[in-house]
């Protein structure tokens, strides 16, 4: 008898989560932060070194970053991220400012005020200054100025007195914003435009606590001295290492286009999940537009900052989130197989699924782990999503599609019709020939994947090979994030050249011939040059190109010293997650499957360089995300495998020859082959929604994803499990017998979920 009350509530649920999602989306989406790259803005990393050349200490740090800060709130810019990074870095993201030109300025400033004599002699500093003492006013003729109130009248008298008594023409108080050794005031007097801000002559003695300074003022330049004064001077000296400044229409446009690229992915990939595993598949669209709903709220109770390649992982995660529906699916559709009702296989197929979900999601969880610890920006963003994409989609795919689907399985509707199941009734044994769900036949049956590993050993050993050389001869076309130089990604409202980009930065003595034209209307210029442009240059190149293309183009700049750390911490990360892997695949199932798995996964990130060491194709930061992320699909994919051959061993108990060991590999490939086949799909449509409708910015970094997932699913059908088979071998012939795993998973005909 049907039980509708189970399936009224399906439907109260539905509609209740339903109504939540639909109800709180759209305030839950305004209220994330954006990143530099979705909405424009500034970013800087400085390296922090004292004045008196003494060590930078923590508290050094802090009270920099406390300095800054009080800069950033002149600036008027919200909820701006302020990172101590390492032992002397401090990093400065400022999403959404609208003149990046005073941000850079009125950040790396130092703002050390100082009253000098015409010999250099320092009289007064910023101390002297009384706090909040500094204001734009507008002196007797109407030109700007700045008042600055004085915190003793007496000090500034005998300063005033000490002047006058220098006699004319000597009687000058020079005042310096950020004087530094070698600066004369004689030197600079000569020129047009000389350092200090202001030279007055002082022919009577001031008895007050207020100072004008004037000069060659506009009311913006008055005011931004008024403000740093305020603010205060930094207690170190700020060196730029890297900065990258992003026009706001490049953000809104890379914003666009990654979501519809995000969505025309997402979109396909509900459209499989419901053709192939029919009613299933309905209840998975369910559950991942849940997950969709459940991170972007955890993302915005976090008050993280959502970047490009954090979009990429949240797509991404919709694609892996999809394979613990397929595991769990393909598990029922053989219960049904075998001759289970119904409901007992949902029990069964849920039960005997778990192990293998949880131990996947664990492996990548480890990478996107290491991401989180050891990348920086975006990078840690990206990480960041990653994280929360897998726990939740753990949660989703397994417990929420569990309840769902679990209401309809219980409500007897689909009893005797598995067909809702994709599973046709010629395909059903009786329950009574005992049929044990390794032994269904599978269309892949007649593959030998040991007999023929030879054959995938030489090709992957000749990719190695040649890959190898490659790399030596060719390199890598490092992005200037791995090497000291400027990137200019100029957009235009009309088709551009490379001699037109060219011929406008020649006219700001910028030459370089390294110009790549691209994005759909031929808009796009990105210019690469050596050497890090100036403050100065960077404000002029955006003063006229925004003239002359209507919108800031974005600026990076990075020094050498970055990119050494960027290639070290991306060693790093990858040898930790290497161990990671290998200690818990060790723990959960055994060394020689942990030593092959790693191995494999290395394979598929060397032929990513490889990949990209061909087609020219730019490394940049996002190339580190990119491959730590395959490697945590490549495990992900090779850790299913192997827990079906740990179930073969333990049906078989003991292994007695080499057909034994072929045997518990081939049939494990065959019994996963669907299910690497459709995750493998559903991720590489995530990813060419990304690649095709998605920003420019991100391509190289989808390219990345899409080479790597299909070597990664190479790799672990064709390599990992044989390696292990080779070397179970070794083990068979030393012991003549191997013992396997006795304690067998429950599999009767209800087991408790």
């Amino acid at each position: 008898m049907v039980k509708r009350g189970r399936i009224v509530a399906f439907f109260l649920i539905v509609l209740l989560i339903g109504s939540l999602i639909g109800t709180t989306t759209n305030g839950i989406t305004k209220n994330i932060k954006l990143g530099l790259d979705l909405q424009g803005g500034f970013e800087v990393l400085y390296k922090v070194s004292t004045l008196d050349g003494k060590k930078v200490d923590k508290a050094t740090l802090a009270s920099t970053a406390k300095a800054l800060e009080k800069r950033i709130n002149v600036l008027g810019v919200s909820e701006p991220s302020i990172q101590i990074e390492g032992q002397d870095r401090i990093r400065v993201q400022l999403a959404g400012v609208t003149d990046q030109n005073k941000a850079r300025e009125m950040l790396s400033t130092q703002a050390n005020l100082s009253f000098r004599d015409v010999n250099d002699v320092k009289l007064m500093d910023g101390s002297d200054l009384a706090e909040g003492g500094a204001k734009q006013t507008f002196d007797e003729n109407g030109n700007p100025s700045v008042s600055l109130k004085l915190t003793s009248a007496s000090k500034f008298k005998d300063v005033t007195q000490k002047i006058v008594n220098m006699g004319a023409p000597n009687n000058l108080l020079v005042i310096w914003l950020d004087f530094e050794e070698g600066n004369s005031f004689k030197a600079e007097a000569a020129k047009e435009n000389p350092a200090y801000l202001s030279a007055p002559q002082v022919s009577q003695v001031f008895n007050q606590d207020t100072v004008s300074i004037t000069g060659s003022f506009t009311m913006e330049e008055a005011t931004t001295l008024a403000d740093l004064l305020n603010a205060g001077s930094l207690p170190v000296k700020l060196d730029e290492v890297y900065s990258t400044s992003v026009g706001a229409q490049f953000g809104e446009q890379a914003l666009q286009k990654t979501v519809l690229g995000g969505i025309v992915g997402i979109a396909i990939i509900y459209l499989f999940m419901l053709i192939f595993y029919r009613f299933p598949g309905l209840i998975a669209t369910i559950t991942l537009s849940i997950y969709i709903f459940l991170i972007l709220l955890i993302f915005d109770w976090m008050n993280a900052v959502l970047t490009l390649p954090a979009i990429a992982a949240l797509v991404l995660g919709v694609g892996m989130a999809v394979d613990a529906n397929i595991i769990t699916y393909e598990r029922i559709k053989e219960e049904i197989k075998v001759g289970r009702t119904v409901k007992s296989a949902f029990n069964a197929g849920n039960q005997n699924s778990f192990a293998s979900i949880f131990d996947a999601n664990i492996t990548t969880l480890l990478a996107a782990g290491v991401l989180f610890v050891y990348g920086t920006s975006s990078i840690k963003g990206f990480g960041t999503m990653l994280i929360i994409s897998i726990l939740v989609s753990f949660l989703t795919a397994v417990y929420g599609s569990r309840l769902l689907l679990g209401l309809w399985v219980n409500s007897n509707l689909f009893n005797k019709k598995p067909g809702w199941f994709g599973v046709k009734k010629s395909e059903i044994r009786n329950i009574s020939e005992n049929v044990d769900t390794h032994d269904l036949p599978t269309i892949y049956d007649k593959i030998d994947f040991v007999k023929t590993r030879k054959i995938y050993y030489f090709i992957s050993g000749a990719l190695m090979a040649l890959g190898i050389v490659l790399v030596s001869v060719f390199g890598l076309n490092l992005g200037i994030d791995f090497s000291s130089g400027t990137r200019i990604d100029i957009q235009a409202s009309h088709a551009l050249t490379k001699e037109e980009v060219k011929s406008e930065l020649l006219k700001l003595d910028i030459d370089t011939d390294n110009i790549v034209i691209s994005g759909d209307e031929k808009n796009i210029g990105v210019a690469r040059l050596k050497g890090v442009l100036a403050k100065e240059e960077i404000a002029t190149l955006k003063t006229e190109f925004h003239k002359i293309y209507g919108s800031d183009p974005t600026v990076s700049t990075v020094s050498s010293t970055v990119g050494k750390e960027l290639a070290k911490n991306g060693i790093k990360s990858l040898i930790i997650a290497a161990i990671g892997i290998i200690i818990y695949v060790s723990i959960r199932f055994e060394m020689k499957m942990a030593v092959p798995a790693v191995v494999a996964l290395l394979h598929d990130a060397f032929l990513i360089v490889v990949f990209f060491s061909i087609t020219r194709l730019e490394v940049d930061v996002t190339f580190i995300a990119a491959i730590l992320t395959v490697i945590g699909y490549s495990i992900n994919d090779t850790i299913v495998t192997f827990d079906r051959m740990r179930e073969n061993m333990q049906k078989k108990k003991r292994l007695k020859t080499k057909e034994d060991i072929a045997d518990v590999v081939n049939r494990a490939l065959r019994q996963v082959m669907t299910r690497s086949i459709n995750t493998v799909l559903t991720v590489i449509i995530a990813i060419l929604g990304l690649l095709i409708f998605g920003s420019e910015s991100i391509r190289n970094f989808s390219i990345a994803l899409l080479v790597g997932t299909i070597v990664g699913v190479y790799s672990s059908i064709f390599l990992a499990a044989q390696w292990w088979y080779d070397w179970k071998v070794k083990e068979l012939n030393q012991k003549g017998v191997i013992k396997t795993v006795k304690e067998k998973r429950k599999t009767s005909d209800e087991p408790q979920v």
